[in-house]
């Protein structure tokens, strides 16, 4: 295994680098009091429009995107990096419009979509002129098995018609988000994981009510995570993502890098928040002298750097193994980031809450939203446990394999 990175890499990392100090850290106090002061909490601060400009002309734009033309053709390991710097703001990855949930809706369309449909959807995600949602959970079955779904998705001659309830459907809120990327039951007598389909559903289509935007723990998020009911909603069927059944594998596909970028980011979150702990320690006098003179300060300093320095190992090796042998084969080690990258972060970002007292928990630093971002990630794109579940059914499948009953 080879992480070092190529030319281009490395200078697309010195240019991100360079944009994150001179523009987006700076914009980070503007961007929330223009936020504040909006009288839609939802809308693009004028901030973050200008910064996404800025981004677009120096060419860091749409750089998680590698497939055909359409984006900017980087393998996983040349963006891993990448990844990681725009991480350490919270403004960061939709500054380079490589922010969720459009990332993996952009993936499924240039995968699947048809040149009619991204013709209409692709190309304006990827110019950032729309925004995009992807409704798959539900509130009252345990989404993170398919099998649970409840939504039907019936055709009725020359369309299909979606009828059940999706929370959670983050980007919903945003005046500029014009698709809904639906997963629902299509034929329940089908196998398992053949019942469920994907539809593209315009943002503005009768029968989509969205009853309420959900807090993620107290903090109302820009995008918004919206509690949706589908009523007798109807598109055509050339709305219809792949074909009928396809919808798990299609999410499989979609979730895959989804948590890859995942684990990218949060390695940027635990660098940022060891920086920011690191700073006040250094700066407060407690006890006769700088905190940082304390004993357990540094062993929390030093078991942050090593943990964030396994982690960073473990996602640099997963994205060369999915670079080498592909998505499909690398589940384990996917599954694996997912859960390290987000207990790492968390536990980093808890620590320098506590280096903080008062102010880590308060709204004038970064890391209480880190802290809040951080935990429901543990469960947003498949909760802990289920990813643990994989990961100890392919090491034991190593010794059961062959063996008789």
């Amino acid at each position: 295994m080879d992480f070092e990175p190529t030319p281009r890499a490395r200078e697309l990392q010195d240019r991100m680098r360079s944009f994150m100090e001179q523009h987006v850290y700076p914009a980070e106090p503007v961007y929330d009091r223009q936020l504040a002061e909006a009288d839609d909490r939802h809308a693009l601060p004028p901030v973050l429009r200008e910064l996404k400009e800025k981004a677009r002309a120096e060419g860091l734009w749409n750089l998680f995107l590698s497939h055909g033309d359409w984006g900017a053709g980087l393998s996983n390991l040349e963006y891993a990096p990448l990844a990681e710097l725009a991480g350490r703001s919270i403004i960061g990855p939709e500054v380079f419009n490589c922010s969720a949930p459009d990332t993996g809706n952009m993936e499924l369309l240039a995968l699947f979509g048809t040149p009619e449909q991204q013709d209409r959807w692709l190309r304006p995600l990827l110019e950032a002129r729309i925004r995009s949602c992807f409704a798959m959970t539900e509130p009252e079955v345990a989404s993170s098995d398919p099998r649970n779904l409840r939504t039907r998705i019936v055709r009725d001659g020359g369309e299909y018609v979606v009828d059940g309830r999706k929370w959670y459907t983050s980007g919903i809120l945003d005046p500029d988000c014009s698709l809904i990327i639906l997963m629902g039951v299509t034929d329940p007598d089908a196998p398992a994981y053949r019942r469920q389909s994907m539809l593209l559903i315009p943002r503005d289509t009768p029968g989509v009510t969205v009853l309420r935007d959900l807090p993620m723990f107290g903090y109302t998020d820009r995008l918004g995570h919206g509690d949706v009911l589908f009523t007798g909603v109807r598109v055509p069927v050339g709305n219809l993502l792949g074909g009928e059944g396809d919808g798990f594998a299609l999410a499989q596909g979609r979730l895959g890098p989804g948590r890859m970028h995942y684990a990218m980011r949060a390695v940027g979150f635990a660098e940022r928040a060891l920086e920011l702990m690191c700073r006040r320690v250094l700066a407060r006098e407690a006890f006769g002298g700088p905190l940082a003179e304390q004993g357990v300060i540094r062993e929390w300093i030093a078991r942050s750097r090593i943990e964030i320095e396994q982690l960073r190992l473990l996602v640099l090796k997963s994205a060369w193994l999915m670079d080498t042998v592909g998505n499909a084969a690398v589940r384990m080690e996917v599954a694996a980031i997912k859960v390290a990258a987000l207990e790492v972060a968390h536990r980093v970002v808890d620590r320098a809450v506590q280096a903080h007292g008062a102010a880590g928990v308060s709204d004038d630093t970064v890391l209480a939203r880190l802290f809040a971002i951080t935990r429901a990630l543990r469960i947003a794109d498949g909760p802990d446990e289920v990813h643990l579940r994989t990961v100890a059914r392919q090491e034991l499948a190593r010794y059961t394999k062959g063996a008789t009953s």
